[in-house]
């Protein structure tokens, strides 16, 4: 089996008699770190309309600032990935 073809491969959960299966795994993180920002990002608006809300509002803004960033680190994870050597080949 190939680098590739092992980092494609679906992970599978098995649930009564249905199956779930994640692929492309990084794309997938990406997606859901952005939904996670969008649902921050709304509920620190909707919060900032209440004044007695607004410590969380800012609260809900930094977590979703801080999300934006790992939107690049996801990127990157989904192009670099790190493989420990087996020892009879890193002793060669």
């Amino acid at each position: 089996m190939s680098e590739s073809t092992k980092l494609d491969s679906p992970i599978t959960f098995t649930i009564g008699h249905e199956q779930l299966q994640i692929r492309r795994r990084y794309e997938v993180a990406s997606i859901f770190n952005d939904f996670l920002i969008a649902l921050w990002f709304l509920a620190g608006s909707i919060l900032f309309l209440f004044p007695s809300y607004e410590t969380a509002a800012i609260w809900f803004f930094i977590i979703g600032s801080f999300q934006f960033l790992l939107r690049p680190s996801i990127r990157l994870a989904s192009h670099i990935h790190l493989q420990r050597i087996p020892e009879s080949e890193w002793e060669k």
